[in-house]
């Protein structure tokens, strides 16, 4: 059953945690793995550790996930697919984001000329993204609180990457702080609400679709000359930390 699992005891801990990934969003155009082409070995390892976190960890408590979306609601022939059609929500929520920002780059050759309108739909929904990232920091049916947080600080590497491509200075003078405030204030919420299992049933099968499709709109493109061994080993690394530690 999927709930949150810390006490209060570990709130400082927890924010601690949220904070650290908030100042990624700072730091993440210093730190040299942008998305240069050929594309940065390190992003795509930062792809493949957020893949096997998903794979590992997340998407065994869909089930879960399920089953609690059923109790709160009318038993039906598909109460046991509530958490993939989440999942698949998610997917396909970002997948038409990524839709909408390609079409608006007036000249995709110049970062940032997407619309503001385009861009404040675009760096909104990655808010709640991480605002969602931020609440699930207290959910320790997802393991670890170290190896969730690391798994996200690297996501969140390959997020400002995408975003800093798509919308240039104008995500590194507003969007970044949006990011950063999102985190802790998801963090805030998951310390303040109460009877929060029906919330996190939902978060979690959606930030795994979120996740799977960011990664793969990252590392799937030609033009992106990817690193897949890089990818691969960054993925069979933390796969195996998750299982082994």
């Amino acid at each position: 059953m999927l709930s949150i699992g810390l006490l209060r005891s570990d709130t400082a801990v927890v924010f601690a945690a949220a904070g650290a990934l908030a100042l990624v969003h700072f730091f993440a155009g210093r730190l040299g793995v942008g998305g240069r082409i050929p594309r940065s070995r390190w992003l795509s390892i930062a792809g493949g550790v957020s893949v096997a976190y998903v794979f590992v960890h997340l998407l065994p408590d869909v089930g879960d996930a399920a089953s609690t979306l059923a109790a709160y609601g009318e038993p039906t022939a598909f109460a046991e697919h509530h958490g993939y059609l989440i999942a698949l929500l998610g997917f396909v929520t970002f997948y038409g984001l990524e839709q909408l920002v390609g079409q608006s780059n007036q000249d995709p050759d110049r970062p940032g000329s997407a619309g503001t309108g385009v861009f404040w739909i675009h760096v909104s929904s990655f808010a709640a993204y991480n605002a969602i990232v931020g609440y699930l920091l207290w959910d320790r049916e997802l393991g670890s609180l170290l190896l969730f947080s690391v798994a996200m600080a690297l996501h969140f590497v390959v997020i400002d990457d995408g975003l800093r491509e798509h919308h240039g200075r104008t995500y590194h003078r507003r969007g970044r702080w949006v990011l950063a405030a999102a985190v802790i204030a998801g963090a805030g919420a998951g310390y303040t609400l109460e009877n929060v299992e029906l919330l996190v049933a939902v978060f979690v099968p959606f930030l795994s679709g979120g996740i799977i499709l960011n990664v793969i709109k990252e590392e799937l493109p030609p033009e992106r000359e990817s690193r897949f061994w890089a990818f691969a080993a960054g993925a069979a690394g933390y796969a195996a930390l998750l299982l082994f530690v």
